[in-house]
């Protein structure tokens, strides 16, 4: 579905762009806010605004109220979410469920309200079925069931995804999302009990290091991901926001032969630090999902040119970055 094939109208923005960045203050946010900054993402004359937790609950629908007309943005980059690792997910499926909810609907029901020109939000590959064929597109997202470990988080999602097409079809509103793999860099969570995978193992590998100790892997190692850099994303998803015109969602990850073994990547790690203690694999310990394979088939029909970072050199960069700000990232 295209904005241009739907023939949709919306309001034309009278100046430049004011663009409200909810989650600016994570791992994604911080990555944008970058590109904005630094490598010309911002056009002249431009406002962007990047938000924290500190500005706005923005589970609480007056608080997201007040927060948009502080800043009265015509576009938004939705980032915010309550997130974490596997086994966080898989305690508190509930609130993961019921959060998101809130969150989704009170950002997307106020940029409604207030003519924002167009919002972009974020999903996650977690979002597709479990059963499913391989490579995965973005037409297969609500073909089944997802994973259950974090079904929550998932369906929560998911309904992002709907809800850009019921804003849609009702009141021709231009809200799209983007769908990253496991994304890892700078500013990312590192706390070993709440991270994504592959951040949990940077920081663990940082203190196997400097203790002398053994990094324990949780589960076998065999889950196979596709991980993105996220200054990579940074970039597409500021793309995205310029020149993307679609209403379904779009997956942005490397190609498919990136795709590494949780064991492969958790070895790129060890090379970074020039550790060379061992690696244990718990195998009492979860796996979740083995594989969940996507295409970027899509993404490649709009952008065939666009670079990756490869992953062992963007896996050094983190490192890098975590050694030299460690007293005050998230650990």
């Amino acid at each position: 579905m295209s904005c241009e094939e739907q023939k949709m109208t919306t309001k034309k923005e009278a100046g430049p762009m004011r663009v409200m960045v909810t989650g600016g203050s994570g791992m994604m946010g911080k990555a944008i806010e970058h590109v904005v900054l630094h490598e010309g993402g911002k056009l002249e004359g431009e406002e962007w605004f990047f938000l924290s937790s500190k500005d706005a609950n923005l589970v609480d629908l007056e608080q997201t109220k007040a927060v948009f007309e502080k800043y009265r943005p015509t576009h938004v980059i939705h980032l915010a979410a309550k997130v974490g690792g596997l086994y966080l997910h898989m305690r508190d499926n509930l609130h993961f469920l019921a959060d998101n909810l809130k969150i989704n609907e009170n950002v997307l029901h106020t940029a409604y309200s207030m003519g924002v020109v167009k919002v972009v939000s974020c999903l996650s590959s977690c979002i597709f079925p479990d059963k499913t064929t391989y490579p995965i597109d973005e037409t297969m997202i609500h073909n089944g069931p997802p994973h259950d470990s974090n079904f929550g988080y998932s369906y929560a999602k998911r309904m992002i995804d709907i809800l850009n097409k019921a804003y849609f079809e009702q009141y021709g509103c231009c809200y799209t999302a983007v769908i990253p793999t496991n994304v890892f860099g700078p500013y990312d969570n590192f706390n070993v009990e709440t991270a994504h995978v592959l951040s949990a193992l940077v920081n663990k590998t940082y203190k196997a290091k400097k203790e002398g100790t053994a990094v324990t892997v949780c589960g076998s190692g065999a889950p196979r991901r596709q991980f993105v850099y996220s200054l990579d994303l940074g970039r597409l998803i500021i793309w995205t926001l310029r020149e993307y015109n679609e209403i379904s969602p779009i997956i942005l990850n490397a190609e498919n032969d990136a795709e590494v073994a949780i064991k492969d990547a958790a070895e790129m790690i060890a090379e970074a630090f020039n550790f060379e203690g061992e690696i244990k694999y718990d195998t009492s310990m979860s796996d979740g999902q083995l594989k969940k394979t996507t295409s970027n088939a899509k993404l490649r029909r709009y952008c065939p040119d666009f670079t990756f970072t490869p992953l062992k050199d963007a896996i050094k960069m983190t490192c890098d970055w975590l050694t030299a700000n460690y007293d005050t990232a998230r650990t």
